[in-house]
């Protein structure tokens, strides 16, 4: 079953973020978008590269109004622990969220409840607190921060547009789609 359109549902965690644990709920969410990126795990291989790919782009979802959070099943303690040992992850800027009894996982379907680990989703999620797009990979396929963005970008411009579309690799400024019977057979 499909979870475009799914509300997300209530939650609160511990987080690590700024060098201080908050806590963060799905009123933190409200009014503006939002990027899930769950990963496997703390300390870890092709997360820290993820993270860090995130981290670099991290300036121009703030831009596009986007707050980014970062979720596993490790605790707030080890997202500190991690973030004050690893180069890579002392460059993330956005908070790192802490779901060690899987809620948020689970919720998003992206759990692998053998190993108690996050697969690799990405979700972003409208200001009304609903999931506009998401992908999920497997443990060991990494995910590309600019391609998030891009989607980033055409959800916006599909929900400020509505009746448009954007098509294969469209990037902002580039041509839409106007769905109809114009169109059919013409592309």
């Amino acid at each position: 079953m499909s979870l475009i359109g799914k509300k997300v549902s209530p939650f609160k965690v511990d987080a690590f973020h700024n060098d201080q644990f908050i806590e963060i709920t799905e009123k933190d969410l409200e009014g503006k978008w939002n990027a899930f990126v769950f990963y496997p795990a703390d300390f870890s291989f092709v997360c820290p590269t993820e993270l860090e790919d995130v981290a670099y782009h991290y300036e121009e979802f703030k831009k596009l109004g986007c707050e980014v959070y970062s979720i596993s099943t490790d605790t707030h303690f080890v997202h500190k622990a991690w973030h004050d040992t690893s180069e890579k992850i002392k460059k993330i800027k956005f908070p790192m969220l802490a779901d060690p009894a899987g809620k948020l996982a689970k919720d998003f379907k992206v759990l692998d409840e053998d190993l108690w680990q996050a697969l690799r989703g990405s979700f972003l999620i409208n200001p009304e607190g609903k999931i506009v797009s998401y992908e999920v990979n497997d443990m060991g396929i990494g995910r590309s921060a600019k391609d998030l963005l891009r989607k980033l970008s055409a959800a916006q411009f599909v929900e400020e547009n509505g009746g448009e579309a954007c098509p294969a690799n469209w990037k902002p400024g580039e041509d839409t789609l106007t769905p109809g019977i114009d169109l059919v057979g013409k592309l």
